[in-house]
This record gives C-alpha cells, structure tokens and sequence, in this order.
C-alpha cells in the first residue's frame, strides 16, 4: 500500500529534501508551502500523515494542528527549529501524534512515521477487544452524558462532543472500568493511537483534554480521578 505524506513547509529547500526522500521509500508525497495551500490539498485528496512545520507564515503549525484534529484522525509529525519543550507540550495538546526538531535526521524521521502509519492502519482495522464493554452495554449513561461506543457520540441533551481518536479511545477504556485505578502504562496498553515514545505527559495530556470537554469544573474535576502515585481513576458510573 502507498501511503499519501503531505509535507508542509515554507522552506522550499527542506520541502523538496524531505519530499524527495519519502518518494524514494515508496511514498506518494505532495508538498504544501502554507496552511492554504495544505487544506487545498486535503480537500483534493486524501492524506494519510502530515509532516508539519511549526514556524509558518499566516497560521502557525500549532493553531492548523488544532484544526486538522478538530475534523480529522489524519497523522501529524510537527517539525520546527525550536527547542523549547513547551512547544512539543502545546503540540501534543493541540492533538498532534508525534514531533522532531531540525536539523532533521531523515531515518529517524522515516521510522516515526513508519511506526506512526502503522498504528493507523491498526488502529482502523482492529476494534479495542479489551476496553469495550459486553455487547448489551454498547451504550453508556454518567452524569447525564450519553456515549454511543459504536456511533463514537458523545452527547448531553443537546450539546455534542466531538471527540478525536485518542479521546474517543481513552472514555471507551475509562467507562469500560468504573471506578478502577488504571495506571499510565495500563491506560496507553488500551489505547492504540498515540505519540511514537509514549510517556506519562501523553497520558496527562489526553485525560485534561477529556476534562475540559467533559468536566463541569475541569480544574475540579469528579469524573477523572487523579490518584496521586498511581494513575486515574473514572467515578462517572
């Protein structure tokens, strides 16, 4: 299978470098100098990972990431000169999967985005066998939330929440265990699409995001639990 990489960058030098490179592993590649050109793009065709720099002209890396996500699970590797971590933090937060800093190092590149196409693939092709519930609870009610698991809905009255893959699959985990302590670890064993090198932050991220979405009081939160030295908990049910 040919996978679409569509590099996104307004350095024609590094575009054309990187481009070149991933045709040359097999990879159909567009190129993209700026947000408009990139959603011109993906409006055309179908994209299956985005490689991303952060320091573009008009919208940042950062604010299109957001973007891409809010509408879609495509990959996304940011890529920026920048060193600070608050950057990958941020990146992270807006829903990106995976970041590199230049100089870029080409093969490591291309492993990340290897690993990262192929949890993808899995993650479109395999159903979350341990994490969803028995076949007559395919629909959960807490605190006066609706979660549709197989229409992935999420919904309170009238309001409805859009939530992206990795979110989607964090409440399917959480709700199929009520008030169980689930470690960092045991939490990304149960959720398929992540950042390459999971971690704690990857966790930390992904259970604030479900609290501002979901949570009455996020900085209060009742539903998801820290349990300090040991992981989250879910009270909801």
């Amino acid at each position: 299978m040919s996978y679409h990489i569509l590099v996104v960058d307004d350095e024609v030098v590094t575009r054309t470098m990187v481009g070149g490179y991933f045709e040359k592993q097999g990879y159909s590649v567009s190129q993209a100098a700026d947000g408009k050109e990139m959603h011109k793009i993906m409006n055309e065709r179908h994209v299956d990972l985005v490689l991303l720099d952060i320091n573009l002209p008009g919208e940042d890396g950062l604010m299109l990431t957001r973007d891409l996500r809010s509408k879609s699970d495509v990959g996304i590797i940011l890529i920026t000169a920048r060193t600070d971590s608050i950057d990958r933090i941020v990146g992270l937060e807006m829903g990106a999967d995976d970041y590199c800093t230049k100089p870029l190092e080409l093969r490591e590149l291309l492993v990340r985005v290897r690993n990262l196409l192929w949890r993808i693939s899995r993650s479109n092709t395999a159903m979350l066998v341990e994490s969803l519930p028995p076949e007559n609870d395919k629909i959960v009610n807490f605190s006066g939330w609706t979660f549709d698991i197989e229409r992935r809905a999420l919904s309170r009255e009238d309001d409805t929440v859009k939530l992206t893959k990795a979110e989607y699959e964090m409440l399917v985990a959480f709700t199929a265990n009520p008030n169980r302590v689930l470690s960092r670890e045991r939490i990304l064993n149960l959720i398929s699409h992540r950042v390459d090198a999971p971690n704690d932050r990857t966790v930390d991220v992904l259970v604030r995001r479900l609290r501002n979405k979901i949570e009455a009081e996020p900085k209060k939160p009742q539903l998801f639990i820290t349990v300090h030295g040991e992981g989250y908990m879910f009270a909801g049910r």
